[in-house]
């Protein structure tokens, strides 16, 4: 059985992250989904806000299991016993960054493959950082999140002045 890690902050989890994750669900045995604690982005969402929220959404994918880490992603790797990082690629904006991320993987650990999915053309645009920018201006983000997602958005936002 292939295991595959699918790491990222998921601050929050988006539709673009979910497609993601039920398309690796149909390739490999297993899916991890690694929650990074993410200190240096001061993420929005707690870690066990954001590990519920991604339960949550991936509820029907019998092969995902969701993990916090706080370590190197090869160091995770080899306690996960994968085989395989899976990242997502939006736009060509993206690809010089995760490249160069394989590139180092690579020299850390040979034996586990990086490999690129892009989300479903609709999610292509959307990314946290926007979902959480246009939460925090009143806008309406239901097409983009799962329900969930949106009521702890507008939970965290409730009360702020817009932009805030």
């Amino acid at each position: 059985m292939i295991t595959a890690v699918y790491p990222g902050t998921f601050d929050p989890i988006t539709h673009g992250h979910a497609d993601l994750i039920s398309r690796a669900c149909r390739l490999f045995g297993r899916v991890v989904v690694a929650v990074a604690v993410s200190r240096g982005k001061q993420p929005l969402f707690t870690l066990d806000e954001r590990v519920g929220l991604i339960e949550q959404v991936v509820s029907g994918c019998d092969n995902v299991v969701i993990r916090p880490f706080d370590c190197l992603l090869m160091d995770f790797c080899r306690q996960e016993q994968a085989q395989v990082i899976l990242r997502g690629l939006r736009a060509v904006s993206d690809f010089e960054y995760e490249f160069q991320l394989a590139g180092m993987n690579r020299r850390l650990r040979p034996e586990v493959e990086t490999l690129f999915l892009t989300p479903a053309e609709q999610f292509g645009y959307i990314s946290s950082s926007l979902i959480k920018e246009v939460s925090s201006l009143g806008g309406n983000v239901a097409e983009f999140v799962h329900p969930a997602v949106q009521a702890a958005l507008n939970e965290k936002y409730a009360g702020r002045k817009p932009g805030a």
